[in-house]
This record gives structure tokens, sequence and C-alpha cells, in this order.
């Protein structure tokens, strides 16, 4: 009987929370079989097996946070499965060898080994709701559906064999938006609520929730950030017209026609283009053992901030400054779109060097965010709004944005940083100075 341990998935955390089992004491699995889905503090894995044989006991609850290298589960390893034993004994056949020791050590994502002997095929079977029994739905959609209070049962999958799709979630809560339009809740009965939970309630009135994952990991970063680099903020209106009006004609080249194209893509063209320009927005301050640093990146990896079902992720594309309009437009699509589905990795959010903020889509005009740690800059993109605008003198209807941020004073002066946002602003005005 082997006993598995949670292992580091190799992203140097410390724990993870055991979201949900794919197996059940008993199933026979093979090497690199999903066993478990599990959140880190920066995206869902599934914990692919690491041995052939028979589940034995589950040692850890789903919903509990697990240290890694504590053990999970047990396998027994002797024998192949009763259909291969039967099969031997019966027809004289020999089995299929199971994998050696030196093959079950290694893990898919985890070093190079051997590759393995034998695989399952997936069962659809294995993606069912804990509390839902029958439905179809992985677990980023699970999580969804227990974030906007949805009973998958009731939900209608449209997803191949029926299964629940994100957007089969929203629809059934009639919103547009995870995010917005939800309905109001009651009251709830308790009085209080505490934030993190204590070791024990103190008294019946309180409801404890945890800290830990993602809002663990944000909070740590955000503190550190707000306590180290020195924050100066400023901001800007802008006439964004033309970039209204740039927007709706790209939705009508054919080359955008299956490309989602909104004034984010725009704002972040601006943001790379003027980065270029002032390039210490684009650093970052390093502390190293001689003294400080700044490092200046030659390149842009832009975050754009994500507020999802798991809480805020700053995932990024990976040098934005080579690409065109519409291969920056693609890579924003598939960048929100794997956010909203909980299958951001954690490469995606490492090696960030400045950041946007679309606060827009939440009503917001303008705001002071926090530096994404390692960063110098991050940028917010406020609502675009009609508003009475003075053009020579005169009164008129405008499409008006404000262009607002925060900046590591410790790296880039008042006068860079002014420069900086006037760019960006320059071209939400004039769309044509990025056109390539």
């Amino acid at each position: 009987m082997e006993t598995f341990n949670l292992p580091d998935v190799g992203e140097g955390l410390t724990e993870a929370e055991l979201i949900e089992w794919r197996v059940k004491p008993g199933d026979q699995i093979a090497v690199n079989d999903t066993i478990a889905d599990i959140e880190t503090a920066k995206s869902v894995v599934e914990l692919p097996s690491p041995f052939t044989g028979t589940v034995g006991e589950l040692l850890v609850d789903e919903g509990t946070t697990v240290d890694v290298g504590a053990p999970i589960l047990t396998i027994d390893t002797s024998g192949g499965a009763p259909e291969e034993q039967a099969s031997a004994s019966e027809g004289g056949a020999t089995p299929e060898p199971t994998p050696d020791a030196s093959d079950s050590a290694v893990l898919v994502g985890y070093g190079s080994g051997a590759e393995a002997k034998t695989r399952r095929a997936p069962k659809t079977h294995d993606r069912v709701v804990a509390s839902s029994v029958g439905v179809i739905a992985k677990p980023p959609v699970r999580k969804l559906a227990r974030d906007v209070g949805v009973t998958l049962s009731d939900v209608a999958g449209t997803g191949p064999a029926g299964e629940v799709t994100r957007e089969d979630v929203m629809r059934h809560a009639e919103q547009a938006s995870v995010f917005r339009n939800m309905s109001t809740p009651e009251w709830p009965a308790e009085r209080e609520r505490r934030i993190p939970a204590p070791q024990k309630p103190l008294d019946d009135r309180y409801e404890a929730i945890p800290v830990k994952g993602v809002r663990k990991a944000t909070a740590s970063a955000m503190v550190g950030s707000a306590y180290t680099a020195p924050h100066v903020s400023v901001w800007t209106d802008v006439d964004a017209t033309r970039t209204m009006e740039f927007v709706a004609r790209l939705k009508k080249q054919p080359q955008f026609a299956d490309v989602r194209v909104s004034p984010l893509l725009v704002y972040a063209k601006a943001v790379i283009w003027a980065a270029q320009r002032t390039p210490e927005i684009n650093a970052a301050w390093i502390d190293t053992e001689s003294g400080a640093e700044i490092q200046v990146r030659n390149y842009v990896n832009l975050g754009i901030a994500a507020a999802t079902p798991r809480g805020l992720l700053v995932p990024n594309i990976k040098d934005a400054q080579k690409m065109s309009i519409r291969e920056l437009a693609i890579a924003l699509q598939s960048l929100t779109q794997k956010a909203r589905d909980g299958k951001t990795s954690p490469e995606d959010q490492q090696g960030g060097t400045i950041t946007i903020t679309n606060i827009g889509v939440f009503g917001m005009d303008a705001g002071t965010p926090i530096l994404n740690p390692g960063e110098a800059g991050i940028v917010a993109m406020g609502s675009i709004r009609q508003k009475p605008w003075v053009v020579d003198g005169e009164v008129r209807p405008a499409w008006v944005t404000t262009v607002s941020g925060s900046f590591d004073h410790r790296v880039v002066d008042g006068d860079k940083i002014s420069r900086f946002l006037a760019d960006i602003a320059a071209v939400l005005e004039e769309p044509a100075l990025l056109l390539d």
C-alpha cells in the first residue's frame, strides 16, 4: 500500500485546497490519471496519480487546506486490476506490466522520467458536483455556481454529453455578468461574521470565513506592495470619442470578425506605446545584497487584472510589444476567458512588467490602484461615458474617460509619470497614432 503525499506543483507554494476528489475507494487508476482537483493561490490544478493500482483510503476531506508533503490518499499497488488478473488466469495471457517504482515516482509536470505505460481514458462522470450528483461540470464551473448561488442540478447543460458550462450557469442566474446585476440577498440571520475564522467561534453570532487560496495570496501581496513601494497616483480626463469610433470600425473589419474588440484593446496598445516612450514606467526596484538597483525591462509583459470567481488574478500577455492590434485582441480575449473559466496557469501570472486594471466595467471613473509586486506602474481604465465637453469654446457631447494610475516613486519621477499618462491620453484621443 503506497501513500501519496501532496506534491509541490511547481509554484513554490506551501499549501493547497483540495476542491474535489475525482476518485473513490476501490477505483482502478493508472499513472497520471487525475485523482483530484486542487486550488493553489494561483490556479486550479488537476492532480495526477504517480501509481497504478486500486484507490484505498481518501485521507483528506474536500474543502480542506493541505500542507505540501502531507498524505492525502493511499493506493494499493500490488497486482493489476481485477479484470486483468482474471483475463490472465483464464486465458493464460500475460497482463501488461505495471510501471516500476522509477516510473511511478514521476508525475506529469513535476520533472522528467519515463513515459507512463498505461493510461485510462478520462471519464465524464468523474466531473460531477459533490452536492449535485449526476451533474457534469468542470471544477471552475462548480465554483462559479457556488459563488452565484446556483444549484447545478437545476441548470440545463448545453455542453458535450449535457455538461453544464459557465454560460449555462450565468444564463440560469439571469445576469449579464458574474459580477454585476446580482439579485439582492436577504439579510443573514446572524448579526456578525469574522474574517479570518478564529480557532473557535466566540459565540453563535459569528460566521467563520477562512482566508486562504487566492484571497490569502492577494492580501499578502497587496500589504507588501503598499508598505514597501511609495505610491503616487495621477489622473486626467480624456475625450475618447475617436477611440469609440475606431473600435466601431474595427468590429466591421473581416479580420476582426471572430475576435472581441473593445476600448480595452486600444487602451492596452496605448499603454505599450507609452511604456516604450517612457521605459522607467516598465521598470522594477530590486533590492540586492550590495544595494538597490532599478531593472528596466525592454519588453512588455502586460498584466490584466481580472476579477474572477476565484478572486483577483493578474495574468499577463508575454511580449505584448511585438503584437499587432489583431494579435493583441486575440491574446486579450484568450487571457480574459481563461481567467473567468478558472484555467489561468501559474506561468500566466508570472513575470508581469506593467498592469492595467479595468475598473470601468464596474462603472467606476477613476481609482488609485495598488501596484502589482515587482512592477513600477499600474493604470486604471475608467468607464467611458457621454458627457459635455468643451471644444474651441463650445460645449459638445463627447465620450469621456479618465486615465488614472499608481506608480512607484522610487523608480519613476513625477515628470515621467505625467508624460506616460499624457501619451496614453493622446492615443485615446487619436487612435491613429498606434495604427500598424
